[in-house]
């Protein structure tokens, strides 16, 4: 058996792109709040839950609410954002991650994902990969948000495999940071100038194999 028994993959960003539906979303609430949210603001809000999203959005636009306010925007931006997310087929799935996954599940590597959306099940169906995740830790099973390393040791623990021999894929510096807070190897999806605490950085999964990753764990 191989030295990685377990691959842990972040949802947004990394599997399938549903930023541009986030930032809409978020977007609309700025705006009903008399403010605009722009895409370089849009980037603070990566990895992050939902509510914590919102706080910053707020800190942005100098506005304050009430806790049940708070409660009723974020509800509002997750409707929205479901709406949203209805137009998505499988097509929308990241150039190289089922090949991977594929490739993952030949050489009886187990497969969980760790994500802060609790929308993650429905994405996961909306383009057909809810059957290769074996665990689905996400914003409805943690109690402590990323950077903290619960929501992979988590998934580490349903899949009974220690986090030695367990690697995340995260595109945010929040993820990279859960990763190696609970002992994994991180492997970021992006820019190297920004996921610098990573232990190796690929564009995406089009021009990245199982035997790579192999290689760089040193086996």
């Amino acid at each position: 058996m191989p030295s990685i028994q377990a691959c842990l993959f972040d949802l947004d960003g990394v599997i399938v792109d549903t930023a541009r539906f986030h930032y809409i979303a978020w977007r609309q609430v700025a705006n009903d709040l008399g403010f605009d949210l722009s895409h370089s603001q849009n980037e603070l809000l990566k990895g992050i839950s939902r509510m914590e999203s919102l706080d910053i959005i707020l800190s942005i636009g100098g506005v304050e609410l009430s806790e049940d306010e708070k409660v009723r925007r974020a509800t509002e931006k997750n409707t929205h954002y479901l709406e949203l997310c209805q137009q998505m087929t499988p097509d929308d799935t990241l150039p190289g991650v089922r090949v991977f996954l594929d490739d993952l599940k030949a050489k009886s590597i187990k497969i969980g994902l760790g994500s802060a959306s609790k929308n993650a099940r429905v994405i996961l169906e909306r383009i057909d990969m809810l059957k290769y995740f074996e665990t689905i830790v996400d914003g409805n099973r943690i109690t402590k948000g990323k950077p903290d390393p619960q929501v992979f040791l988590m998934g580490a623990d349903d899949l009974h495999i220690a986090p030695e021999h367990c690697v995340v894929f995260e595109d945010a510096v929040a993820g990279i940071q859960s990763a190696k807070g609970a002992g994994m190897f991180a492997v970021g999806i992006g820019h190297k100038s920004i996921l610098t605490e990573a232990d190796i950085v690929v564009a995406g999964f089009d021009e990245f194999r199982v035997e790579d990753l192999l290689v760089a764990f040193g086996e």
